[in-house]
């Protein structure tokens, strides 16, 4: 579903039930549920990930597997409190594929990030952050509409067209798969 241009979107209440409601993707058989993005209405920072992972789509909220974890520990190290961020993802639904009785990741299309990508620039409205962190390559391709190269573009201050500052990252999911703890560490 489309916003409708005579009943415009105009809280973020309004906006998870329009997700709710998407058919814009084939992905929409795919998930439980819609995963919306939860934290303050007006944060000094924004935190975008790719997609909700099987623990978040059966919660229904953003980052509280394992990747929320590394988040978490991430956020707490750098004495940022996440009640006063916003959280969400460039692609609103769990895109996966079934091994045995597990559901495993699979990572969205391009396609799939552009059909999303309406519910993201309607966030971006109504949140209007100062600061975005874009958590990965799903969520840099989002935001700037190109393929990036996270070690490129990593920390790396870019302005953005409406004066949001955006910060490329790592995605927290990738620091899982380093067994060093020191590169681990380094990872964020």
């Amino acid at each position: 579903m489309d916003q409708p241009a005579e009943n415009p979107i105009k809280s973020l209440r309004q906006l998870a039930q329009a997700e709710n409601e998407c058919r814009r993707c084939r992905s929409i058989v795919m998930r439980r549920r819609r995963c919306p993005a939860r934290a303050r209405r007006r944060p000094p920072s924004w935190l975008v990930g790719e997609q909700p992972g099987d623990k978040e789509d059966l919660a229904g909220t953003p980052f509280v597997g394992p990747a929320g974890r590394v988040l978490d520990a991430a956020l707490k190290d750098a004495g940022i409190d996440r009640a006063q961020t916003f959280v969400t993802n460039a692609v609103k639904h769990f895109k996966h594929e079934m091994r045995g009785k597990r559901r495993l990741h699979k990572r969205p299309n391009n396609d799939e990030i552009e059909r999303c990508k309406i519910w993201l620039d309607r966030e971006r409205e109504l949140v209007q952050p100062r600061t975005i962190i874009a958590l990965g390559v799903t969520a840099a391709r989002s935001l700037t509409g190109e393929t990036v190269t996270i070690a490129k573009m990593r920390k790396v201050p870019v302005a953005m067209a409406d004066g949001t500052t955006l910060v490329i990252t790592v995605h927290p999911s990738a620091l899982l798969r380093i067994k060093d703890e020191a590169d681990k560490r380094a990872g964020l």
